[in-house]
């Protein structure tokens, strides 16, 4: 019995035509509010951040579906507009909000599926769900898991530490925060289910906890706890 060879709905000169409007739109949300927007003071709440933060979370749900067998093109496209209304809408409406937008764009452009849109959607939609990923399509557990994943590592180490500069803290306060990394990424690692995930987030704690011990043997007045001497 032969493999069957599924053929991608989405081609990649369609994927860059999608890549460039949540980029367009994310701009767009901020430039059309007077004051600049919700705390967009802190730099995970630019259109920059939140568009580099969709591409992370695009090559990681990528590579986690990849490896564990499911749809790519759902998982891919799903994870391009996860994020998409973050910076327009409440955090508890963003998730619907976004799979709203999404029904829009892949239903005016081109001749989708009607099962793709709904997968997609769907992702989209639960993106954001707090219970056990074992309750999920498997592409939604793959964005879920690559969202959780861009916040451990050396992205979530950046932005804990450009924190400090918003927060008025000194170098001295950089153990700590980082500490903070490190304890999201083990919280990410209970709710993670697939192997390839679990495999992704270890490496990336391994070199946070190197980082902070480096902190913690370099910088005067830190302790091991990451307290002042």
């Amino acid at each position: 019995m032969g493999v069957e060879i599924r053929e991608s709905p989405v081609s990649e000169d369609a994927f860059d035509e999608m890549k460039q409007f949540v980029n367009d739109y994310l701009t767009a949300s901020v430039e059309s509010e007077e004051t600049g927007g919700r705390m967009r003071w802190y730099p995970w709440h630019s259109a920059e951040y939140r568009f580099n933060h969709i591409l992370n979370v695009v090559g990681l749900a990528t590579k986690i579906a990849e490896r564990e067998g499911a749809n790519v093109d759902v998982v891919r496209v799903a994870a391009l507009f996860h994020d998409i209304s973050k910076l327009e809408a409440d955090q508890d409406a963003h998730a619907e909000e976004g799979a709203r937008v999404a029904r829009e764009y892949l239903t005016s452009h081109g001749d989708y599926p009607q099962s793709f849109v709904e997968e997609v959607c769907a992702a989209i939609r639960d993106h954001s769900y707090q219970g056990p990923l074992t309750d999920l399509p498997l592409e939604t557990r793959c964005l879920i898991e690559a969202d959780l994943l861009d916040k451990v590592g050396a992205n979530g180490t950046t932005l804990m530490l450009l924190r400090m500069g918003y927060e008025a803290r000194t170098h001295v306060d950089a153990s700590e925060m980082v500490a903070r990394v490190l304890e999201r990424g083990e919280d990410a690692v209970r709710r993670i289910e697939s192997d390839t995930a679990e495999s992704i987030a270890h490496q990336r704690l391994k070199r946070v906890r190197w980082f902070r011990e480096w902190l913690d043997g370099e910088v005067a007045e830190m302790d091991v706890d990451g307290d002042r001497a």
